[in-house]
């Protein structure tokens, strides 16, 4: 029986809404009232898997969704961790945890997570393909997908050697459709020419085609006031042939409100769009330090606890602010850099080079060098009080 996707927005686990800023902290009486609205305008598609929110998030949506909404009124996807996994034994204890968690008795499609060369040699060692097939024959799922951060010659080779792969999850937005390091639109091309359906994963890139410089915004409210900046980021993907549901973490009821605003009646983009799009992808590339989309994957990996995306964020604000904004406001996220450490968080000059970090990284960073040549240098070597004090001289 074939899958009704209904509209193609989907709800997505990796960032849902959280009290105090603790990612282990999930708003529960949020979460609820945003799938309550998310089902009344007829969406039904949700997203998760094992690692996101330190493992809670399929527990979230067990209990915000499956616990609330009949099993048949939604679609349900998640993941297996390959590349976090330590043995062949571990794939039948976590899928049979994931169920537990998710409140379910099948999920609707199932993924290989993040699958990259080293995570595919395990496949082969572990026979991953045939349990999952045999999982699928089982009915405890109905599609086989795979999600990558990898090359299209990657994709190309794991689909022709596994045509029994239904669909794939690939990161695509308009700022990585031609970049060098990510390549969407040749993963996009390759997963089209072997007829598999694409899910779309970082439409925002992580919320930050949403806060794009003003230059850029100008443009797209000329043209659009009523618009969102956000809505032209999530056009662009939808308007893409092939694409089946673009995924979204949303963890303000604001932005569930525009994403419905811009899938419920979806339009696609224009030519004149287009080239503004393209203009603003030259704006944006002009004045992005570190194109970091905030997932967190290297948080969990760092032996020395260091916030990585939250000292990232600070940098492109830091540089960004400093083309265009006082002292003061540049001074702020040096205050935000010191505020991080004295709560316990490793400082950037804490690294060891391990490179943990880099090996989980879904955009290929080399996040040591960002470490140690941009964020230690520059904000964890700013002296606030020097500053300040050199204001007081001044008004004297």
């Amino acid at each position: 029986m074939a899958i009704d996707f209904g509209k193609r927005f989907g709800l997505g686990g990796l960032r849902l809404p959280i009290l105090n800023g603790d990612q282990m902290d999930i708003d529960y009486d949020t979460l609820d009232k945003m799938i309550d609205k998310f089902m009344a305008h007829g969406f039904t598609y949700y997203d998760t898997s094992y690692i996101y929110h330190g493992q809670l998030s399929e527990t979230a949506l067990g209990k915000s969704l499956v616990a609330r909404y009949p099993r048949d009124s939604f679609l349900l996807s998640t993941k297996m961790p390959i590349k976090f996994m330590k043995k062949k034994e571990d794939m039948e204890r976590i899928f049979e945890e994931q169920l537990q968690k998710c409140q379910v008795d099948y999920f609707d499609f199932y993924l290989i997570h993040s699958i990259g060369k080293e995570a595919y040699e395990n496949c082969k060692k572990w026979d991953t393909f045939e349990f999952l097939k045999k999982k699928r024959a089982e009915g405890k799922f109905r599609e086989f997908g795979v999600s990558l951060h990898d090359s299209p010659e990657f994709l190309d080779m794991i689909l022709t050697e596994h045509p029994e792969i239904d669909f794939v999850v690939e990161q695509l937005n308009y700022i990585d459709w031609v970049n060098p390091a990510i390549r969407s639109k040749e993963i996009y091309e390759v997963a089209v020419k072997h007829g598999k359906p694409v899910v779309v994963m970082e439409a925002c890139k992580g919320g930050t085609l949403a806060e794009i410089p003003d230059e850029a915004k100008k443009l797209m409210k000329d043209y659009n006031p009523d618009a969102s900046i956000a809505s032209w980021a999530f056009r662009f993907v939808g308007s893409l042939p092939g694409v089946r549901v673009v995924l979204a973490g949303m963890p303000k009821m604001e932005f569930l409100d525009d994403n419905i605003k811009t899938f419920e009646n979806f339009v696609p983009l224009n030519e004149e769009e287009y080239k503004i799009i393209d203009q603003v992808v030259e704006i944006i590339n002009s004045n992005t330090a570190i194109a970091c989309t905030y997932c967190r994957y290297c948080v969990d990996e760092c032996p020395q606890k260091i916030p990585i995306p939250d000292y990232f964020a600070l940098y492109n604000d830091w540089k960004r602010l400093q083309k265009s904004s006082s002292e003061n406001e540049v001074m702020t996220q040096a205050f935000y850099y010191m505020n991080y450490v004295e709560q316990g968080n490793g400082p950037a000059s804490a690294c060891k080079a391990c490179k943990k970090c880099e090996k989980v990284c879904p955009q290929h960073l080399s996040i040591i060098d960002y470490l140690k040549d941009n964020v230690v240098p520059e904000i964890e070597a700013y002296n606030p009080e020097a500053h300040i004090q050199k204001d007081k001289e001044v008004e004297m």
